[in-house]
């Protein structure tokens, strides 16, 4: 007899492994992460509770950013440190989030700065003028305040100076953005017959607008959202303003950072009645004002060099109704504790009219 020939059915193996889905995989971690979110943050927000917030909160964001710079992966660990800073940002504000009064509107560069500092988690709130936003902290109706302090192309910012010497409010935190402008509009970039932004935005892109665009308008607008708020009803309309508000208003971007100065940074304060944690690397921000008479700056000068603290920072400020009289904004490297800076702070009180320390901070790294 000759062999069986054999079945289809037994050459089949018994059972087949079944083919996974990446899509249904995907989804599956998906659900995982924000189990694990709402977790962290559930145990988070008890320790807030039983300990110093803010102090906790530096901890669990030093911890998280540690983690970020040991994972390897496809994700870079500057991408995995801004997730962590707005998981730290959100949950140290679960049950009382913190109220930040900034110059509005909204997609600002101060607002983007007001991001980068506090994050998402904070309640943010545009205000129209510099000074309303002293007020809001002065008066208990925010926690922080973020003011322009100075722009490397522009200078300083006199309404902020302005009310430091009307209000005693602290300086505990410092932001420096690089300013990026970007060309944005709804038509056609040929189109284009007015380019609408606040005038320093215009000032600082003054040498590519008259190569790109000479025969275009330039219309002063009072912020960069409100240009690109316009822009978004005009076609013949475009606007200097941020990614953001490209993104807002459904504008295109014509052309990505037209400033004529690559380091076009502006420097932001934070202010605020908690003092900033004491670090490695801090700086002091002072106010004062001399005596109207031959040498006074100079002597003042001279304390700093015999206590070896680096200026960073010196502006006159004139005095409202007394000419020729001004107050002097000085910052030096150090903290206000430190036993030089102690040194520096007892002479300056004996060789000056006024004398107010304004805070000590961390110094900030430019962000982008």
């Amino acid at each position: 007899m000759g062999k069986r020939k054999a079945s289809r059915s037994s050459s089949r193996p018994r059972s087949a492994k079944k083919k996974e889905d990446p899509l249904a995989e995907l989804k599956q971690l998906e659900r995982k992460i924000f189990s694990l979110l709402t977790s962290h943050a559930q145990l988070a927000s008890s320790l807030h509770s039983l300990s110093s917030g803010e102090d906790l909160n530096d901890r669990i964001r030093a911890r998280l950013d540690r983690l970020a710079e040991r994972t390897k992966g496809p994700l870079n660990p500057g991408t995995l440190k801004r997730i962590a800073f707005e998981l730290a940002s959100a949950e140290s504000c679960i049950g009382q989030p913190q109220t930040v009064s900034y110059l509005g509107p909204q997609y600002s560069y101060s607002h983007l700065a007001a991001i980068q500092r506090f994050g998402h988690g904070a309640n943010l709130t545009p205000v129209a003028s510099i000074a309303t936003v002293f007020q809001d902290v002065h008066d208990q109706r925010a926690s922080f305040g973020l003011v322009p302090l100075e722009n490397s192309t522009d200078g300083r910012i006199v309404d902020t100076l302005g009310m430091f010497a009307k209000l005693p409010v602290q300086i505990c935190g410092e932001v420096q953005l690089r300013i990026h402008h970007n060309l944005l509009c709804k038509g056609a970039a040929q189109s284009i017959r007015q380019i609408h932004s606040k005038p320093q935005a215009l000032s600082q892109c003054r040498e590519w607008l008259g190569q790109h665009y000479p025969k275009a308008q330039l219309v002063d607008a009072p912020s960069t959202t409100e240009a690109a708020q316009l822009a978004g009803k005009d076609k013949s309309v475009a606007a200097i303003a941020s990614r953001p508000a490209a993104a807002e208003y459904g504008l295109k971007i014509v052309a990505p950072n037209i400033e004529d100065n690559a380091d076009n940074i502006t420097r932001f304060a934070v202010i605020g009645d908690e003092a900033a944690t004491r670090t490695k690397s801090d700086k002091t921000s002072l106010m004062l004002e001399l005596s109207h008479r031959s040498g006074t700056l100079a002597d003042v000068m001279g304390i700093f060099k015999r206590n070896r603290l680096n200026l960073t920072w010196i502006e006159s400020f004139p005095l409202p109704g007394r000419s020729q009289e001004y107050l002097f904004f000085i910052e030096f490297e150090g903290h206000q504790l430190a036993a030089r800076s102690k040194r520096a702070l007892v002479a300056l009180g004996s060789r000056t009219v006024r004398l107010e320390t304004l805070g000590s901070y961390p110094t900030s790294p430019p962000l982008d």
